[in-house]
């Protein structure tokens, strides 16, 4: 099983950091760039601007199954409320467009986990992968469950979704954090990964301008300074 698991994430890892990888001069694709408001709108609860989001995601071509990828990630950094109150959004969203006779792609489902893998050791192994080292500290130690959590919900369940790749999961991440706000230590550790994961210098920066375009003004000076204090500090 140790070695299915080992292999398995190698698998998924090479193919989510790689599969959908940009040039390094480029900005983000627009899938990515619609991503933004998306996660961001789920975070802070604006339901108006979250359903223009929605249909300009479903335009760009994003499936039905993708955006509600992002919708579910939403739990683990905006809480379960949020992440419910945007599936809520999409599904009326998707009724009305149904009864105005237009049919969106649905898209495929996520690739399934062999049966006997380790959900543990594949998120552990996806932790370490995504933040370049083993995670480890005082509030690991103080609180074992969060740990599990992170490794098996976050890091193992999520991730192991294959629906979006490693980089739009970050994207997703780092959106719902500037819009939250979350401190200021935890929006550059995910900019960090966000490096880790393939993003370019100028991929930060255009995902800053994105945020400040489509979502507000507020949080895009929050997610400039950030990318600017991560990139400067590398």
């Amino acid at each position: 099983m140790k070695r299915l698991t080992k292999t398995l994430c190698a698998a998924v890892g090479t193919a989510a950091m790689a599969a959908f990888a940009a040039p390094a001069d480029a900005a983000l694709s627009a899938r990515e760039a619609s991503i933004v408001p998306i996660a961001a709108f789920t975070a802070s609860g604006n339901e108006r601007a979250l359903r223009g989001a929605l249909e300009a995601g479903l335009r760009t071509g994003l499936t039905v199954r993708e955006i509600r990828s992002v919708l579910e990630q939403m739990y683990a950094y905006a809480g379960f409320p949020r992440s419910l109150t945007g599936l809520g959004v999409f599904v009326k969203l998707l009724d009305e467009r149904r009864a105005a006779g237009i049919e969106d792609a649905v898209g495929r489902e996520p690739t399934p986990l062999p049966k006997d893998v380790s959900i543990r050791e594949l998120g552990t192994k996806t932790q370490t992968a995504l933040i370049g080292k083993p995670a480890a500290g005082a509030v690991y130690d103080f609180s074992p469950a969060i740990d599990t959590y992170l490794k098996e919900h976050l890091f193992g369940d999520i991730f192991a979704n294959d629906l979006l790749n490693w980089r739009e999961r970050e994207i997703a991440t780092v959106s719902a954090l500037a819009a939250l706000p979350a401190p200021v230590q935890l929006r550059s550790s995910h900019l960090r990964v966000c490096l880790n994961v393939g993003l370019q210098p100028d991929e930060l920066q255009a995902f800053a301008k994105e945020v400040e375009s489509k979502v507000g003004e507020v949080p895009g000076k929050l997610a400039r300074e950030s990318v600017e204090a991560v990139l400067g500090g590398r």
